[in-house]
């Protein structure tokens, strides 16, 4: 894997798909796309293969042929932009799969705040960070917005491991300083803002421009914050101008602590906006449970919602009602929520997001407010595989504040990317010879639409076969 500086010009050829809108696909047949040293997309030339690039684009950009990389798709590949996890804790990584019959609150005193304890040692935390990393990045998840732990050391080190391994990446350590086991709380809300502003330090020194990797402003969630830690975080924020993530609504029982820890705020948005942390720059985890006051709260502060549908349902949270987040103006991306999350997959969370949105289709119970016994949202609710796409790269890409630089195939973004194979068409290659493409099992017949569908629903990392960050290519599956 090259670093940036030793990166060349790069040309990428064959089929490309993207989300063009919500609800559409854009399919780029026989296409190239020329990508500078700095990893930005500076040309898309359609009808373009190896030879014609070399003989009219090639000068053009006055590139020459010996300088410049090439990577054609083969029948079967298509290229799509990298997956954006809005929503991941990387010091729970090695839970994965292990929340045991429990829901929220339990599960964090059971088996999350041990493990992330448990990072101060940073042989231990090199040792999950690096895996964490390495796995999230085969499955396509080109950007993350991560939550570390309260260590400084350790939230530091996730920050240089990203950096060095090429994932672009939002690190925030995170501020907890009440609600939690006392051998793992800051002591003090100064404490915790001392902290956080060394962990922003740190992360600015490595990466002064936030090019790859930036600080994020991460209170664990309300409950487990002072009104000091919120207060001091608010005034950081106006400060550094940082995004913000954070929780909110996930759990039922969550809510009403809320309200209890709080008394003088009308609902659990109002804590974050009364101290001055909703904004356009927020990332709300879950967003389960809100009434239509929140909503329309998040939507005027242009807060944006990161849908975690493994976790909501494998902790028994709840279904979060996409469309109606999606219909009050609020964007929404996806999060594995690794490890109220069983999967490191944005695709798996894709493929969940169309089932839960099916429940609610079904007439599953309306989740807002009060009002636990309305009935579903009828057919409107069901998000279709475009629209979950578009929720992966796209929408992700608007959560993350990145949507001019990420997302898609435009001139001026940049390249992050992944090659998706699909497998051999036709009959044309003997079994035995067959590379193993996971689950799918393509034959030909298929239009583009149904081999997207396929991927969606039945794809998983073994389909993933390169990916590239700013145009530096961060894995490629032997």
């Amino acid at each position: 894997m090259a670093s940036l500086k030793e990166l060349r010009n790069q040309i990428f050829i064959g089929t490309f798909i993207h989300s063009k809108k919500l609800d559409e696909l854009e399919y780029l047949h026989d296409t190239a796309i020329c990508v500078d040293k700095t990893g930005k997309i500076i040309a898309i030339e359609p009808q373009c293969d190896q030879k014609k690039a070399e003989m009219s684009l090639y000068p053009t950009l006055g590139w020459s042929a010996a300088d410049v990389a090439v990577t054609i798709a083969k029948d079967g590949q298509f290229f799509f932009p990298g997956f954006i996890d809005t929503h991941v804790h990387a010091p729970q990584y090695p839970n994965v799969g292990v929340f045991g019959k429990s829901t929220l609150l339990d599960w964090l005193n059971t088996y999350t705040f041990p493990m992330e304890a448990s990072l101060s040692d940073l042989s231990k935390a090199r040792k999950v960070y690096t895996r964490c990393i390495r796995r999230t990045l085969a499955h396509g998840t080109t950007t993350a917005a991560y939550y570390a732990t309260i260590h400084v050391p350790a939230t530091n080190l996730l920050a240089d491991l990203c950096l060095s391994m090429g994932q672009r990446a939002f690190v925030g350590r995170v501020c907890m300083d009440r609600m939690g086991p006392d051998y793992y709380l800051d002591e003090t809300a100064d404490e915790a803002l001392a902290a956080s502003r060394a962990s922003i330090e740190h992360i600015r020194g490595i990466d002064p421009g936030f090019a790859l990797v930036s600080p994020i402003l991460t209170p664990r969630f309300a409950p487990a914050c002072s009104e000091g830690a919120l207060a001091g975080l608010g005034r950081l924020q106006r400060e550094t101008g940082l995004p913000v993530q954070t929780h909110i609504s996930e759990n039922r029982s969550e809510v009403g602590l809320v309200r209890e820890l709080f008394p003088r705020s009308r609902h659990y948005a109002a804590v974050y906006d009364e101290h001055g942390l909703l904004g356009p720059r927020t990332i709300l985890a879950h967003a389960v449970h809100l009434g239509d006051d929140e909503a329309d709260l998040i939507a005027a502060r242009g807060a944006k919602v990161a849908h975690c549908p493994c976790s909501n349902s494998a902790l028994t949270s709840g279904e979060a009602r996409v469309r109606w987040l999606l219909d009050k103006g609020i964007a929404v991306g996806l999060g594995t929520d690794m490890s109220g999350g069983y999967s490191p997959s944005v695709l798996e969370a894709a493929r969940l997001a169309t089932l839960v949105s099916n429940h609610l289709a079904m007439g599953g119970e309306r989740r807002g407010g009060e009002d636990a016994s309305a009935p579903g949202e009828g057919e409107r609710a069901k998000l279709s595989f475009e629209e979950v796409l578009y929720l992966a790269t796209r929408g992700g890409a608007e959560v993350v504040g990145l949507q001019d630089r990420i997302g898609g195939f435009r001139v001026g973004m940049e390249w992050d990317a992944q090659l998706v194979s699909l497998g051999a068409l036709g009959d044309d290659v003997a079994e035995d010879d067959m590379q193993d493409y996971g689950n799918m099992d393509v034959f030909g017949w298929e239009n583009w639409d149904e081999r997207v569908a396929k991927w969606v629903y039945t794809g998983d990392d073994r389909n993933t076969t390169m990916v590239w960050v700013r145009g530096r290519l961060v894995h490629e599956r032997k």
